[in-house]
C-alpha cells in the first residue's frame, strides 16, 4: 500500500472503496496504520485529521473491513 501510496490516495480521492479481509489481529491493524500514513503523508493532513479521514471512510462505506 505504502508503495503505491501516491496512486491509493488518488483512487481515494477520485471516491473509490476500500476493502479489507483477513486477520483481525495483525492485518487489519496495519493496514488502517497504512491508510492513515497515506494521508498524512500523500494528503498533507496531521495524525489526528487522518484518523478522523479513514474514520469517516468507514462510516460512509467506503473502508469496509470482514476481518477475524
Amino acid at each position: 500500500m505504502r508503495e503505491h501510496g501516491p496512486r491509493l490516495w488518488q483512487w481515494l480521492q477520485d471516491g473509490a472503496h476500500f476493502y479489507v479481509c483477513g486477520d483481525a489481529s495483525r492485518m487489519a491493524k496495519d493496514v488502517d496504520q497504512a491508510l492513515r500514513d497515506i494521508a498524512v503523508t500523500h494528503g498533507g493532513m496531521d495524525a489526528d485529521e487522518a484518523s478522523a479521514y479513514v474514520r469517516r471512510l468507514a462510516s460512509d462505506r467506503r473502508y469496509v473491513r470482514d476481518v477475524y
